[in-house]
């Protein structure tokens, strides 16, 4: 590779013909240069590395090159003094300003001075003002008046990472463009361009590696590359080289975290993140590079493919594939939703380390977590473990072929008689709920119903599921509890209970209590009377007990 220049400042857009993406912004000058009705005053507005400024450059060469057969030209030579100068950055035509160190009073005074000259050898002078949106507002004041009335030929052009800034008088009187993020691909397809031309042996994963992780910046992309040539020192730059060079994760440390979360092993997850912590990148990095991991698993989720933007090698791509697949339709958003409450502590002052930590854990382990989040985890996870329930995801997959010898049953299933020593199968999954998966979700009920009425999610959480029809439920009271189910058989509280049940398995049943004591009842429990029960709802919930005419309808109010 040839030294001297930067490869950005090497391989920037010379012509329009040149430049990557950005097609609105090149139509419309082509054609302002063709018809001869440039305007005096752009304003180019899009994030760094996009082409503002090569863009101004390219426009200042199309009305100042001597070598094309017309003047002014949409393809400049790129060999003439003018088209040499401008490039270099040393033509007296075009002048390029910072806002950043130039934005007082006193600058742009010197600057509309020297507008009333006329340009030194070009036919135009133009006035590239760099991150415009810096200027003082008694600056841009001091400069309006030039800005809408310049002398002939003189054309400004300002640039800004932060048009919202700019004054809006100032808009007024340019004429605007909004340059775009290049896409992964647009950005790849110059770093290969570029690696082509200069003779660099990069592998295609490196480059597209490199390609993400510019996010759509040409510059900084070029700037990383350049980096990685000497970092290898010869050899061929491989995608190592490049997780080594920007400090990010690596990818299989990632895919290795997931898998814990998708394993449901806590311990798993705080030994990848331990692994992660100690490969010496910054913490705060790799919770940023894991929020983009779960992004792209979010991402094949919903499309059910790789998208182009997101791929790597074929290798990477599969796995990434996968791990979507296996991944609970819930975990991937609540990943997100995890690192993204982690960044926003470690940026008030918490360690990074430790909210790495707990992000995987809670992900891996949605019982510690008690947000409405976890909770809609754990029921994912039961529907999909559970022989009633049926997952999300489960509901796009192809039904398993019926045996061949298990013919469609011509008569209600109850009429078939049941072969000997085993039953006969069921020739379709039944939607009732049966009573284990009741119990197992009970608590989960319980927890939701918390959030909604304290006082009632303590009274249910002394029943138990005991019976279950195909739209009744059957809930169980202790023998001695009577004051707890009539509390609970209030309209109110029945109407909250079933809505609970409702949004944890998916069914819509009535709710029947009644007292039962038998041998599954806990031993060592004590039944707390109504009495007692009042009392400890006074202490608890600083409450006061109001009574009515009839002692047992009285009622507790917070």
């Amino acid at each position: 590779m040839s030294t001297g220049p930067s490869l950005y400042r090497r391989h920037r857009p010379r012509t329009f013909a040149d430049v990557v993406g950005q097609e609105h912004v090149v139509r419309t000058l082509q054609n302002a240069v063709e018809q001869g009705q440039v305007h005096h005053a752009y304003l180019f507005v899009g994030s760094r590395g996009t082409g503002k400024t090569s863009m101004a450059k390219i426009l200042a060469a199309c009305l100042n090159c001597d070598g094309a057969p017309t003047q002014p030209t949409t393809s400049p030579c790129g060999k003439c003094d003018s088209c040499v100068a401008i490039a270099n950055a040393t033509s007296l035509d075009v002048i390029e300003m910072d806002a950043a160190s130039n934005n007082s009073v006193d600058d742009i005074r010197d600057l509309r001075e020297k507008v009333a000259y006329a340009p030194v050898s070009g036919r135009h002078k133009v006035y590239i003002l760099d991150e415009a949106h810096m200027l003082s507002p008694q600056a841009w004041n001091a400069f309006l008046k030039t800005l809408e009335e310049p002398p002939p030929r003189t054309i400004f052009v300002l640039a800004t990472t932060e048009a919202q800034k700019v004054l809006p008088t100032v808009v007024d009187r340019c004429h605007r463009f909004d340059f775009g993020r290049p896409t992964v691909e647009q950005v790849a397809t110059v770093l290969e361009r570029v690696a082509n031309q200069e003779g660099i042996d990069v592998e295609k994963g490196a480059l597209a590696l490199i390609a993400r992780h510019a996010t759509g910046s040409f510059r900084d992309a070029l700037g990383t590359l350049e980096q990685l040539v000497t970092y290898a020192g010869g050899r061929a730059i491989e995608p190592a080289d490049v997780l080594a060079v920007l400090g990010v994760a690596d990818a299989e440390q990632l895919f290795d975290s997931v898998d814990a979360i998708i394993a449901r092993d806590p311990a798993r997850a705080l030994r990848a993140a331990a692994k992660l912590a100690d490969s010496g990148r910054d913490a705060g990095q790799l919770l940023r590079d894991l929020e983009v991991h779960g992004r792209e698993l979010l991402a094949v989720q919903v499309l059910g493919d790789v998208p182009p933007e997101f791929q790597v090698t074929p290798e990477r791509d599969i796995r990434l594939a996968e791990q979507a697949t296996a991944l609970a339709d819930t975990d991937a958003v609540r990943l997100l939703d995890l690192v993204s409450a982690a960044l926003d502590a470690t940026a008030n002052g918490a360690q990074a380390r430790i909210q790495l930590e707990l992000v995987l854990v809670k992900a891996a382990a949605p019982e510690l977590d008690p947000s409405m989040a976890a909770l809609l985890a754990r029921v994912e996870r039961l529907e999909r473990g559970g022989a009633g329930g049926v997952g999300l995801r489960a509901a796009h997959r192809p039904e398993p072929e019926e045996p061949a010898s298990v013919p469609e049953p011509a008569m209600p299933v109850a009429d078939i008689p049941a072969p000997a020593p085993e039953p006969a199968p069921d020739p379709a999954p039944s939607s009732a709920l049966e009573l284990d998966d009741a119990a197992a979700c009970w608590p989960a009920v319980v927890d939701l119903v918390r959030g909604e009425n304290a006082m009632l999610a303590a009274l249910l959480s002394d029943a138990r599921p005991v019976a279950v029809k195909e739209r009744e439920l059957t809930l169980a009271f202790p023998g001695g509890a009577a004051f707890l189910k009539r509390k609970a058989e209030q309209e109110d509280y029945r109407r909250v209970a079933g809505e609970a049940l409702k949004a944890v398995t998916g069914r819509r049943l009535a709710l029947r209590y009644e007292l039962r004591d038998d041998e599954e009842e806990p031993e060592g429990e004590a039944v707390l009377s109504g009495e007692e029960l009042v009392r400890r709802f006074v202490e608890e919930f600083d409450a006061e007990e109001v009574l009515e005419d009839d002692p047992e309808e009285g009622e507790v109010k917070g």
